[in-house]
């Protein structure tokens, strides 16, 4: 084997090392950038509105999603270099975050859609009380009306 080849096989192989330590870190960086726990748990609000308006925001992953993307990016050229030994771990662990990106996103899909239908429901269910409050006013009005044509 000749030199040449033999420094290319230790090039190969450090780079083969550091993509493995950047696709590591960026997966522990995606970990350490999701949201906690105890910030989707415990809300301080006023009102319904004010809960699902910071659940809103606790389940925004935008850096974790970042991070999550470059460990993809360099697993997959590895992946494709065929640079890895075993690469069965990495893959293991960026299913692992993908799927609770998954949880994440559906969470976040759905308090949107309460935090735009619930202002909604309030306005529909105050005009049904008002109307039914003017309608109540109305028939006490008729029947005062009645009783003192009555008399």
């Amino acid at each position: 084997m000749s030199q040449a080849t033999l420094d290319d096989d230790e090039l190969f192989g450090e780079a083969a090392s550091e993509m493995r330590e950047d696709v590591e870190d960026s997966l522990s960086k995606a970990r350490a950038a999701l949201p906690e726990s105890d910030t989707i748990w415990d809300v301080d609000a006023d009102n319904t509105l004010g809960v699902l308006n910071g659940l809103r925001s606790a389940l925004d992953p935008e850096d974790a999603e970042d991070h999550l993307r470059d460990a993809k990016k360099w697993y997959t050229m590895g992946e494709r270099a065929d640079a890895f030994e075993d690469a069965a771990d990495l893959a293991e662990q960026i299913e692992a975050i993908e799927a609770v990106f998954e949880d994440i996103e559906d969470a976040h899909e759905q308090v949107s859609d309460l935090a735009s239908t619930v202002p909604e429901l309030r306005g529909a269910l105050d005009d049904a009380h008002e109307a039914s409050a003017d309608a109540d006013a109305e028939a006490d009005a008729d029947e005062a009306d009645e009783a003192e044509a009555a008399d």
